[in-house]
């Protein structure tokens, strides 16, 4: 497995790649788990080669004590990566890859940055959007592979590819789940044993969703539920739970079996912040 720490000595291995071969990207921020490398072996079935990024990009980080713990293990991923067939991997520094401006771009995503996560995280998605497109850019990927628990986020990467006609196909994997149901998480890591053993509250109350709608509940009695099952765990403070068309992440007031929803969850245990969604028809 080639290591790239350079923008430079990447752009060099990618200008000399033989264009018939096909590009796979899977972007990351380190701190690897099983999840990551179901990307890994996706991208590897579907392409030539497989690029694999590890950078904590610090523009999409609205909490600085977010950016500061957040978990670094660098020999560890390096090694799963090459376990895992990964073909390169690049590993920028900030200064670099951000030609020492560290700031973001601004975009236009129509709304989709308006809900959910980006009511309680300013500017999370400008960041992310910032050096999603700077790596799109430097690697010429022809597909690139993004995790279904960051469901806004993927759909606003979408968009940008689209509005900005990036030729990229962005591919949708499904979340990876531990036994319990939690969505694995590189901040899964920092919760201690008691936090862990209560955060499957977010999946349960997903799944207690999903069932709910199936046997004719609206959504005001599905919000009521989710609402009671936080306010009864002690371990668990709810940030929000809502229900929301798939395409447009508009909240969804009254059921058209025409459309497709998902439910959204964020809740804190202790100072970590865990999301999680779940697909309902």
């Amino acid at each position: 497995m080639k290591v790239f720490k350079t923008v430079d000595s990447l752009r060099k291995w990618r200008s000399n790649l033989n264009p018939e071969k096909k590009l796979g990207l899977v972007p990351t921020m380190g701190a690897l788990h099983e999840g990551h490398l179901s990307l890994i072996r996706k991208s590897k079935n579907e392409n030539d080669l497989c690029l694999a990024t590890i950078f904590v990009n610090p523009t999409q980080f609205d909490r600085k004590e977010d950016l500061d713990s957040y978990p670094i293990s660098l020999e560890t991923d390096l090694h799963m990566l090459e376990e895992s067939g990964c073909d390169a991997v690049f590993i920028p520094t900030p200064e670099d890859i951000y030609e020492n401006k560290i700031a973001s771009d601004l975009f236009d995503f129509q709304g989709l940055d308006k809900v959910m996560e980006g009511r309680f995280r300013q500017g999370h998605f400008d960041g992310v959007a910032t050096i999603v497109r700077k790596l799109f850019r430097l690697t010429q990927p022809d597909k690139a592979y993004f995790g279904e628990k960051d469901f806004q986020q993927l759909q606003i990467i979408k968009k940008m590819v689209k509005n900005q006609s990036l030729p990229v196909q962005v591919i949708p994997c499904e979340i990876y789940r531990e036994e319990d149901g939690l969505a694995m998480s590189s901040r899964n890591q920092r919760l201690d044993a008691k936090q862990r053993e209560e955060a499957t509250l977010l999946y349960q109350t997903l799944r207690n969703g999903k069932e709910m709608l199936q046997n004719g509940a609206g959504f005001e009695n599905i919000h009521k539920m989710a609402d009671e099952a936080f306010q009864s765990n002690p371990f668990l403070k709810l940030e929000y739970f809502e229900i929301a068309e798939s395409d447009t992440l508009a909240p969804a007031i009254s059921y058209d079996p025409s459309k497709k929803y998902r439910a959204f969850v964020a809740a804190f245990a202790g100072p970590v912040r865990l999301i999680d969604n779940i697909a309902l028809n």
